[in-house]
């Protein structure tokens, strides 16, 4: 839970909520999700410093589209023309109910588009919804209004997955191997919205589905093991596993994409912070989405070969605020993201997660 007793955090997303979500055409605006980062891990007073550097990759929010409304939203969702109206719609939305009742309603008709605007948006959901768990009793307008701005960068930027197969997935049913048994794309070029189009199948994960279950990993609903005790809370560890996996994985094989692999672990970790806030017959299909994305980064920007067991990097004698401290310092808005997801991860504690952040320190330029 953050400590932000100075209003830093209100502060600086009143100042950044004037600014649109995008800039130079479709590149995401980092600003919320970094500075939301720096304030949890008591690097508050760097915030408005960090947002001054950060200034020159914003821009105003784009003009209004036309207005959307409960009969017109289906045609508006995954329209970036709307990237004002999108906002508009859940701040009124926000206004007139409770902000854990919008969010569960949006929640399952947003998941399908998880992969869109690189899975951004919804990493910015979860930094958003985070906030807002801190103190439910005490919700500030600008974290309300920081939700809003999160959920309609999703709904403007929503993009389903391609139709995919199914391939057997690991023996051993681990996250990790699942993670190692995606395919490359043969042809990792372009953007990732040109490479997101040449995917074709996933393994499947988690392991032992129920007969039915559809057929290409999007997040739609499925029916858990039959000895599943409780299916919402086998989705809750199976998520836990997959952004451990995914940061561990980080430090092996993020040499491949240092700055675009970060989302492999950030987006299901986005995910798992929202749970706490959705009802609970959403988490098995949480699960399938987050699996879907992390799965479609590590595809199309993971290379074949981890780095070699020499030049691995190494977090001994580091504490998590150590490494942090480093990752404020650094500046760089994905080395905060991942550094922020490694220490989730890093509670158990967990040296590899600790490397992975050095590591994408050492990988990705540094903020000037």
């Amino acid at each position: 839970m953050t400590d932000d007793t100075s209003g830093t955090l209100d502060e600086a997303l009143e100042r950044l909520h004037a600014s649109g979500p995008e800039h130079e055409g479709w590149l995401s605006n980092h600003a919320p999700m970094a500075v939301e980062a720096l304030v949890r891990h008591g690097q508050g007073r760097t915030v408005h410093r960090w947002l001054d550097r950060y200034r020159d990759k914003l821009e105003e929010m784009p003009g209004s589209y036309a207005r959307i409304t409960e009969e017109n939203w289906r045609e508006a969702l995954g329209d970036p023309r709307r990237l004002a109206d999108w906002p508009a719609y859940f701040d009124r939305e926000l206004t007139d109910r409770p902000w854990r009742d919008v969010l569960a309603v949006w929640w399952p008709r947003l998941l399908p588009g998880i992969a869109g605007g690189a899975t951004h948006p919804v990493i910015r959901v979860g930094h958003a919804v985070r906030t807002l768990l801190d103190d439910p009793g005490t919700t500030t307008a600008p974290r309300t209004a920081e939700l809003a701005h999160a959920l309609g960068y999703w709904a403007a930027r929503h993009a389903p997955l391609p139709p995919l197969r199914q391939r057997p997935g690991p023996a051993s049913g681990t996250a990790a191997d699942a993670l190692a048994a995606v395919e490359p794309v043969a042809d990792q070029s372009g953007g990732i919205r040109a490479r997101l189009a040449r995917l074709t199948a996933f393994p499947t994960w988690p392991p032992t589905p129920q007969p039915g279950r559809p057929t290409a990993p999007q997040p739609t609903s499925r029916t858990t093991a039959p000895d599943a005790a409780d299916p919402s809370e086998e989705a809750r560890r199976r998520l836990t596993e997959l952004v451990r996996a995914a940061t561990h994985r980080y430090a092996t094989h993020g040499h491949g994409s240092p700055v675009m692999l970060v989302h492999a672990a950030t987006a299901p970790n986005a995910v798992l912070r929202v749970l706490p806030a959705l009802p609970r017959e959403l988490w098995v299909p949480s699960l399938d989405a987050a699996w879907a994305a992390s799965a479609a980064v590590t595809a199309v920007y993971a290379p074949r070969e981890p780095l070699p067991a020499d030049r691995l990097p190494s977090a001994a004698g580091v504490t998590p605020e150590e490494v942090f401290a480093r990752a404020a310092v650094h500046g760089d808005e994905h080395a905060i993201k991942l550094t922020d997801t490694a220490l989730d991860v890093a509670q158990g504690p967990d040296a590899m997660a600790l490397a992975a952040a050095l590591h994408a320190c050492a990988m990705i330029d540094p903020a000037l």
